[in-house]
């Protein structure tokens, strides 16, 4: 009696065990990527600075619809060297690699951080500068920059969801964002036909009358076990 008590117990808590244990799902969603620098960046953002050649994190701290913004720390995540505002970017064939572009500028200075394609994404992050820093940079290399108003040495993170962005040319006038990030091609419509619906078949209600039985067939043939025992 005993033993069939036992298995009984068992039975039982294998049951709970497949209902209750969820199915592990990877989860990638700040992106988080170790880069190496051969030689100086110039990086925008609250704490714009030019980081030294060296190993950084990159991350992503928050993922808006239509904006992201990114963080740069030290390689062991000890010091965070600047948070930058980012829209998202377009490309049509996704690398299984990180991809970092870069703008490039005159013999001597340092490369200027364009954006961030992290690996099997369509989807990456184009770099936004303060105004004044954008317009020389558009200056610089002859095409359009991401900027925003806002003063970006002194803004908290928060005001970044929020801070209006725009594109500047080489003389420093407002253009379409379209100029230099690339919106996703347009969805065409699905028009689904009505159809009957279908039964459920991913109801759990099957495993646990199997199981069921499964107990009830232990339990028998335990009971005549401890019968033929006695």
């Amino acid at each position: 009696m005993k033993l069939f008590k036992m298995l009984a117990s068992a039975l039982c808590l294998f049951v709970l065990c497949v209902l209750a244990v969820p199915t592990a799902k990877a989860d990638d969603w700040n992106r988080e990527t170790v880069i190496t620098f051969s030689g100086p960046v110039e990086v925008p953002g609250v704490g714009a600075q030019t980081l030294p050649a060296g190993t950084y994190v990159f991350k992503i701290l928050d993922s808006l619809s239509d904006r992201h913004i990114v963080q740069v720390f030290n390689q062991n995540k000890t010091h965070l060297f600047t948070t930058i505002l980012a829209l998202p970017n377009y490309r049509l064939k996704a690398t299984d690699k990180t991809v970092i572009t870069f703008r490039e500028r005159p013999a001597g200075q340092p490369e200027a951080l364009r954006a961030w394609f992290y690996p099997g994404r369509q989807w990456g992050d184009e770099f936004v500068y303060a105004k004044p820093r954008a317009a020389e940079l558009a200056k610089e290399i002859n095409e359009p920059v991401l900027a925003t108003p806002l003063e970006l040495a002194a803004a908290p993170v928060e005001a970044l969801k929020t801070a209006p962005v725009e594109a500047v040319d080489p003389k420093g006038e407002p253009v379409e964002l379209a100029k230099v990030v690339e919106p996703p091609p347009a969805a065409e419509p699905v028009v689904m036909a009505a159809a009957e619906p279908l039964p459920k078949t991913a109801s759990q209600l099957p495993l646990i009358g199997l199981i069921g039985l499964l107990t009830l067939g232990a339990g028998i043939a335990v009971s005549a076990f401890s019968k033929r025992a006695v």
